[in-house]
């Protein structure tokens, strides 16, 4: 893969992250229902990407490639395009979180095993379960935290 860096996202590129969020989240969230994927779509792009401080990761062509929101406290968001999934792309943006900004908690979907088990994989342990998502819906939050080193 050509060369990746980490990079800020413009305001100006909120829809194409918010293309990256829907493309990333059809494939990763089969749980989720139409009706719910276009609810979170408009808050995402209206809402959520303003309460997050934003890092992408773009290729040598200036592409955004996946995106990260994080708050002072955690990792509220990671989103992968398809096309790069399994690439490191977000082990870039995780080590980035963790070794610079020195996050340690994230929240995920836990029908989403795919992003459980990166997690897993990444050190982080289920510290708590809530049956329903932040709005409410019937899709249970995994609250994870990066284990003790």
């Amino acid at each position: 893969m050509k060369k990746l860096t980490l990079d800020k996202v413009a305001e100006k590129e909120y829809q194409e992250i918010v293309d990256i969020w829907e493309d990333s989240v059809r494939v990763t969230h089969s749980f989720l229902k139409e009706e719910d994927i276009l609810f979170f779509k408009a808050l995402v792009l209206d809402k959520y990407l303003y309460a997050v401080k934003l890092l992408c990761v773009r290729d040598a062509d200036n592409k955004v490639l996946a995106f990260m929101g994080t708050t002072d406290k955690k990792i509220e968001m990671l989103f992968i395009s398809p096309d790069y999934m399994g690439q490191g792309v977000g082990r870039l943006l995780m080590n980035h979180a963790i070794r610079v900004l020195g996050l340690n908690k994230v929240d995920v979907n836990e029908q989403n095993q795919q992003a459980v088990g990166f997690y897993r994989h990444l050190g982080f342990e289920v510290i708590g379960r809530s049956e329903l998502d932040g709005m409410g819906k019937p899709y249970p939050i995994l609250g994870m935290k990066l284990k003790q080193q």
